[in-house]
């Protein structure tokens, strides 16, 4: 090479070294921004539970563990069991999961196996535009409509857990569809293509392939399904009844009038006196479903953690 052409390339090769810091100067910037988000977020939900603890202290001292779990909320006399909150908190997701899981996952089959292209791309947004719904207006829904239709079958009352089981059902069904469905689409088509090589058919194929190849992302819609119907506090709080007792447990605690523990907190939050035994006990309730859902979601990533691991594996 001759001095000439050292003179013409060294101007290129600084607008490549300049272009690399320029990548790597980005690069950094990107990661710094998501490593503080995360941390962020972390310290976030550390403040909401600090905050809680806080709050609740004065109830986690003074109350014996025993009258904390009692079966009878009557605050007037001085009376804090939470379980009838918690049963019927667990009596009300239960039933909403029961519903919409099955639903949930038959759909986002549907729609990412079976449903045509042209059909995906339009129901796919409209399922997606149900979550925007606000809850207030699914409540009143629920109250003037579904009850009276539950009342009729057969109920005492429309105002009942299985009425805010079928409500919790619709708000949690567009999650577990679109997350699943998500799942569904992002297995790999060459793992379908081989299935039916072999000569398994459509359902086979569905059902050995591609859903135990979605199994961590489904794990996940239905985590989250589960987290939005323990969450929810306007709908329930209208439909279910607010009865603080424990119904008898067998198929007819559907049909019994409950209250749930976000409900409790939103009716009586605004009655109490600040600082107040019963105010603490409040932030207490809201302490126990931090907790159950901390665990659900603990328990989810662990059981995610553990298939991804175990995928690496049998690729190693």
């Amino acid at each position: 090479m001759t001095t000439g052409e050292q003179i013409q390339t060294a101007p290129a090769l600084d607008r490549k070294k300049s272009s690399f810091r320029r990548i790597r100067w980005g690069e950094l910037i990107i990661e710094t921004i998501i490593r503080l988000a995360g941390i962020s977020a972390i310290f976030i939900i550390a403040l909401i539970f600090f905050f809680l603890v806080r709050e609740g202290l004065s109830a986690i001292l003074d109350i014996p563990l025993r009258q904390i779990f009692a079966s009878r909320w009557y605050p007037i006399e001085g009376l804090y069991g939470i379980m009838p909150l918690l049963v019927g908190t667990l009596i009300v997701t239960a039933g909403a999961i029961i519903m919409a899981v099955p639903l949930g996952l038959i759909s986002a089959i549907y729609l990412g196996e079976l449903a045509p292209t042209w059909l995906r791309e339009t129901l796919k947004p409209l399922i997606e535009i149900l979550a925007g719904i606000p809850s207030i207006v699914l409540g009143f829904l629920g109250w003037v409509v579904l009850a009276p239709i539950i009342q009729h079958a057969g109920a005492s009352t429309g105002l009942v857990a299985f009425t805010g089981s079928l409500l919790l059902a619709y708000m949690s069904l567009p999650t577990i569809i679109s997350i699943s469905e998500d799942a569904l689409y992002a297995v790999p088509k060459d793992f379908r293509d081989g299935a039916l090589a072999i000569g398994a058919t459509k359902w086979q194929t569905i059902r050995r392939v591609v859903l135990p190849a979605a199994r961590s992302g489904i794990v996940i819609a239905v985590m989250l399904g589960v987290g939005r119907a323990i969450g929810e506090t306007m709908a329930v709080l209208m439909v279910t009844g607010n009865a603080a007792n424990i119904p008898y447990l067998g198929p007819g605690m559907f049909f019994s009038p409950v209250r749930t523990m976000t409900a409790t907190i939103a009716a009586e939050m605004g009655e109490v006196a600040q600082g107040s035994l019963h105010y603490s006990v409040l932030f207490l309730i809201g302490i126990v479903l931090f907790m159950i859902t901390f665990t659900i979601n603990s328990l989810a990533a662990r059981f995610v953690g553990k298939q991804v691991s175990r995928r690496s594996g049998g690729q190693l």
